[in-house]
């Protein structure tokens, strides 16, 4: 069994189903009050198969959604007047998904300025790169500075499939001998980010034209995002990702922390 197979990767900050639709709508660029259901419904569950096969912890909440979602899609897809009492009563199959998705936003948006706001006396266990700090570590990997905005799962599984894409057009062949394990790859991350405060995401798939280490890449990069070890961000919607080390990645750094990274394999 593949080691990617065993292992299950938690999020603990995990973005839900109305998360994932509120970026598909941005991605599509679509009217969030006239959503293409079908299209929304077709990328919904690509990525609810994606999370799945890369053993991401998916919630129920998104499986709900899922249902709901098909049945809205097969509502729209009948004739007038083959619907229920929403047809009767003029109302849009979408509508109650909508006036959810419109009151989530705003709560969401509510929530993001309070976090932006500075809090005192707060207790800190670790320690978070100022704005500055990511500029600089930008500016010192060749990125231009931007003001970038810290990125979820979603944005990052974007990322993996475009990688996986460009991997199946290069004509390679499997390897079968000495395959790398996850906690391999987040050794030889962190010995990389001990060299450069930061990196793009690109950059950890450059050489990387294998199946399952790509797999096993993604998976590691997910377990140090997880740690706070690692942050991605972009400069704006759907740019390019860059990755910015949260901690100062020491010798005694690793003495301290490899091994509780190493418990958390299974």
């Amino acid at each position: 069994m593949p080691e990617h197979d065993a292992y299950r990767v938690k999020l603990e900050v995990f973005e839900g189903p109305l998360d994932l639709l509120l970026y598909l709508i941005r991605k599509n660029e679509v009217d969030i009050s006239d959503i293409p259901i079908a299209l929304i419904v077709e990328q919904y569950m690509s990525y609810l198969d994606l999370m799945r096969g890369l053993n991401l912890e998916v919630a129920g909440d998104f499986l709900v959604m899922a249902a709901t979602l098909s049945t809205i899609k097969s509502q729209t897809l009948l004739p007038r007047g083959e619907t229920e009492e929403a047809v009767e009563e003029g109302e849009d199959p979408r509508d109650e998904l909508v006036r959810k998705l419109l009151e989530y936003q705003r709560y969401k948006e509510a929530a993001d300025e309070l976090i932006s706001m500075p809090v005192l006396g707060r207790d800190v266990f670790t320690r978070e790169p100022a704005a500055a700090e990511v500029r600089e570590a930008a500016a010192s990997a060749g990125i231009p500075d931007a003001a970038f905005a810290e990125v979820g799962i979603f944005e990052l599984l974007e990322a993996f499939q475009e990688v996986m894409e460009r991997a199946q057009i290069t004509n390679w062949h499997e390897v079968t001998l000495d395959r790398i394990s996850i906690m391999d790859r987040i050794n030889q991350i962190l010995e990389l980010l001990r060299e450069v405060e930061s990196l793009s995401f690109d950059q950890l798939f450059t050489e990387v034209t294998d199946r399952p280490l790509i797999i096993v890449t993604f998976l590691a990069l997910l377990e140090l995002i997880r740690l706070r070890v690692v942050k991605a961000h972009q400069e704006r919607p759907f740019a390019p990702l860059h990755l910015v080390r949260a901690v100062a990645i020491d010798d005694r750094w690793l003495e301290d922390n490899l091994p509780r990274l190493e418990e958390n394999r299974s």
